[in-house]
């Protein structure tokens, strides 16, 4: 009833001022110019992507973090299993993040100079064995060593999150290399949807060989099984590791002084 209260004006007899036509057609003006951009920036990022040079260095990186992970299950078996309360789970988060800040400080000390391609090489390397010490946890053939089921995870989660640091550090300065000048941030966070992409595929296809393998809540028989398929696949993407020749071959120090060079010729 309120609406028939309200003193309306029919939109053809509105009467509007030359300085209101001045600012729609401005508004007019800045839309069209910022879609024109976003066509430019679209057809651009399509071209960059077109190039060898950068699909394969991409391609590799997804096929890399899309391999299978057996985190969901491995979760399951601490608290269902073991019986790791939240209050340990939290714990042990916290150690993660420390550890994730410790593995930083290293990269940044002693593997900053060491080629790109060199570092995500034997990184993959390395998580398979150490990975692979989960199998001592689920058979709780480390209470046999005498180490507690706490301080293994501990320690493990210690390893395997200064890894993974040593890991995706490079991912970044590699991703940041890969673009190029005019379309750097549309085409860098493209390639981090990606990259988060291919985690997400890595997780459902865990998922997926969890349910084959009729691993569940309560049944832990094939996680073992899990547990070494989802490391020794993490090896698969290496066998396309010549993707990064060029690109990779370069040290993050490397690229920072030939970027500051750039910058120092351009002023």
């Amino acid at each position: 009833g309120i609406a028939f209260l309200m003193q309306e004006e029919p939109v053809g007899k509105l009467k509007m001022s030359n300085s209101d036509i001045e600012t729609i057609e401005g508004n007019g003006d800045e839309m069209g110019q910022a879609e024109a951009s976003v066509s430019e920036q679209m057809s651009s990022l399509w071209s960059a992507l077109r190039q060898p040079n950068i699909y394969k260095p991409v391609l590799f990186l997804f096929l890399w973090k899309a391999t299978p992970t057996s985190d969901g299950a491995m979760l399951y078996f601490m608290t269902n299993d073991i019986g790791f309360g939240p209050e340990f789970l939290g714990r042990a988060r916290l150690v993660t993040a420390a550890s994730s800040l410790l593995g930083v400080f290293l990269y940044n000390q002693y593997l900053k100079r060491v080629p790109i391609k060199d570092v995500l090489f034997w990184t993959s390397i390395a998580s398979v064995p150490l990975g692979l010490t989960q199998l001592l946890l689920i058979s709780h053939y480390n209470r046999e060593l005498g180490i507690p089921d706490g301080a293994f995870v501990f320690g493990d989660d210690v390893v395997l999150s200064i890894l993974g640091e040593f890991a995706f550090l490079p991912t970044l300065v590699l991703a940041a290399r890969l673009c190029p000048p005019g379309i750097e941030a549309v085409l860098f966070a493209t390639l981090m949807s990606i990259y988060n992409g291919a985690s997400t595929v890595g997780t459902e296809v865990g998922a997926a060989l969890t349910k084959a393998l009729s691993v569940t809540e309560t049944d832990f028989s094939n996680l073992a099984l899990l547990t070494i398929i989802c490391n020794v696949s993490s090896l698969l993407p290496l066998v396309l590791i010549g993707w990064l020749d060029g690109v990779g071959d370069e040290s993050q120090e490397e690229m920072e002084t030939e970027g500051n060079d750039g910058f120092d010729a351009k002023e």
